[in-house]
Formats: C-alpha cells, sequence, structure tokens
C-alpha cells in the first residue's frame, strides 16, 4: 500500500533510522507531488522533520522551494539553517538573486548563511553585496563573506 505524502513526511521524525531513510527514499521519488508538502514541512513544529524536508528540498532541486528555504534561513535551530542554506546553494542560478537580497537582513544568522550559500554558488554578481559585509558587526557574517568572495574569485 502506497503511503500518502503526508504520512511519509510524518516519518521523518521516526525513531527508526531505515524507517526515515525509507521515507526519504520515496519522498524523492515521488519528487513532483512532494515539493509543496515539504515546504509546508519547513514550518513543522519538529526539527527533524524541518531539517530531513529542507535537505530533500535541496536534492529535488526545484525552484519554488527558494522563498521558503530563504525563510528557513531564520530557523531557531541552527541545523535546520544549515541544511536549508545547503539546499540553496544547489539550487544554482536561480536561487543568487534571492540570496543577494537576503544579505541585507537584519538577522546576522540569516546574513551569515546567505554569504556561505553564495560562495558555494560561484556567481559573480554576489560579489559587490558581499564586500558590503565585510565590515558586518558579525564575526561569522564576515568570515562567510570572506571566505564566499575567496570562492567566486578562485
Amino acid at each position: 500500500m502506497e503511503r500518502s505524502i503526508d504520512e511519509l513526511i510524518e516519518l521523518l521524525n521516526d525513531k527508526d533510522d531505515f524507517v526515515v531513510e525509507d521515507a526519504i527514499g520515496e519522498l524523492e521519488l515521488r519528487a513532483d507531488e512532494s515539493v509543496d508538502p515539504l515546504i509546508d514541512a519547513l514550518s513543522n513544529r519538529k526539527k527533524q522533520i524541518r531539517l530531513h524536508a529542507a535537505t530533500l528540498l535541496g536534492a529535488i532541486n526545484n525552484p519554488k522551494a527558494i522563498p521558503a528555504l530563504i525563510e528557513t534561513l531564520k530557523d531557531n535551530n541552527k541545523l535546520v539553517r544549515r541544511e536549508a542554506s545547503t539546499a540553496l546553494s544547489r539550487m544554482g542560478e536561480p536561487a543568487v538573486e534571492p540570496l543577494i537580497e537576503t544579505l541585507d537582513d537584519e538577522d546576522w544568522k540569516v546574513r551569515g548563511a546567505a554569504a556561505w550559500a553564495l560562495g558555494n554558488l560561484d556567481d559573480e554578481r554576489a560579489i559587490p553585496a558581499l564586500e558590503k559585509l565585510l565590515d558586518d558587526e558579525s564575526g561569522y557574517v564576515r568570515q562567510g563573506a570572506q571566505s564566499a568572495i575567496a570562492s567566486i574569485k578562485k
């Protein structure tokens, strides 16, 4: 019997790693119908579900998820924020402009995550905005901007 997408998403929080891996595999296979429910899952109260949803959205690589992943850079859990940043860095060119805009966010964690993600995208359009962050009050943001600029210019 085939499970619903919502059931599979709920299994992302299972204590059994094999069950979680099976749910992840099934959600990837059903990528087209999984995108919207996975976007919704980014706001689930369960950290593991948010974490796996971000990972899966990066693997599925549908640009429709970019705004929700950017919003997830504000998550209260650093692992979830890191996965959202990693997912965005896999989105390629469609994520560049939204991430550049995110470099102005008031939250240092969001600015830093966006800088790191841009470094993985190797798009020179990001350099002027990243250079503005070299004087940021946050060391994490400054380091992310320096690393991203170095990565892009290599």
